[in-house]
């Protein structure tokens, strides 16, 4: 980690800002995938103020933990995150999605620092873990590598044969973060592509799994620290149960929240919910 470990109420006000972070940038743009920021900060606070180990002034430091974005769409979650950590410079935050910017509208490689991968094509990510874990085997690393995944990701046959190869592997120096918000652009995820019993089907495959609601503090540090410490000889995934909009209860209700498009009012309302919640 970049400082000290926080306390609950530290990550929760980390947690806060990088929600303000997104709304933001998706003011910039007037439109986003603002919803599934919202959902995922928590796990971001826990991952980028509790769990990994990195330095923000070196984002290519060797030793680091890889945190891998496999859903491309949720980049501005992840700036929002990266601008928290001080890897982004919070400037950069108006120029989200625009010609030139360091921060285009889906996660490329090529563009961010501290963004890992290229993930806008879905079901890759895990894949990609899965080489990366080997490697670090290879060169007799203690990093981890975290990869987040969307539940509709569980969709693409290719992620159930990454992680067939982790389990094959023995991969203990990978945890997979899955964000259950339920929600994919053809509807509810569930209904597209059952799922459940998710963490059976995970545990059937040869991983250690824990599920957890994806927007408490306390449970997310315990699952991430039990994760980590585990000993077992398995790779480890934490499914977590999030809620679209978090922290913005208009947007928590709205019906599609996929992509949003928000009215120019709208942002200052949202943003006036989010500062009232912190407070509350």
């Amino acid at each position: 980690m970049a400082e000290p470990a926080l306390s609950n109420v530290g990550l929760a006000e980390r947690a806060y800002r990088i929600r303000r972070n997104a709304l933001r940038m998706g003011e910039v743009q007037g439109q986003g995938y603002v919803g599934q920021a919202l959902g995922v900060a928590d796990v971001l606070a826990v991952s980028y103020f509790h769990a990994l180990n990195y330095r923000a002034e070196d984002p290519h430091w060797e030793g680091r933990d890889r945190f891998l974005l496999s859903i491309g769409h949720y980049a501005i979650a992840l700036y929002a995150a990266l601008i928290e950590a001080g890897i982004l410079p919070e400037d950069e935050l108006e120029t989200y999605g625009s010609d030139g910017s360091r921060l285009p509208m889906s996660g490329m490689a090529s563009y961010t620092p501290g963004m890992e991968i290229t993930g806008g094509s879905l079901g890759q990510g895990l894949g990609i873990a899965v080489g990366m874990c080997l490697g670090l085997k290879r060169k007799r690393s203690d990093a981890f590598v975290y990869n987040l995944l969307s539940d509709g990701e569980l969709n693409e046959g290719s992620t159930w044969e990454a992680a067939m190869s982790a389990s094959h592997w023995k991969l203990d120096n990978l945890v997979a973060l899955v964000d259950v918000n339920n929600q994919q652009a053809d509807g509810a995820s569930s209904g597209v592509l059952g799922f459940e019993p998710l963490a059976a089907r995970w545990e059937a495959f040869g991983w250690q799994a824990w599920r957890v609601d994806g927007n408490d503090i306390a449970a997310l540090t315990a699952a991430f620290d039990a994760a980590r410490a585990s000993t077992e000889p398995k790779p480890r995934v934490l499914i977590c149960d999030t809620l679209m909009g978090r922290g913005v209860p208009f947007l928590e209700t709205r019906e599609k929240a996929h992509f949003i498009r928000v009215d120019a009012d709208e942002w200052g309302i949202a943003l006036d919910q989010l500062d009232a919640g912190r407070t509350a």
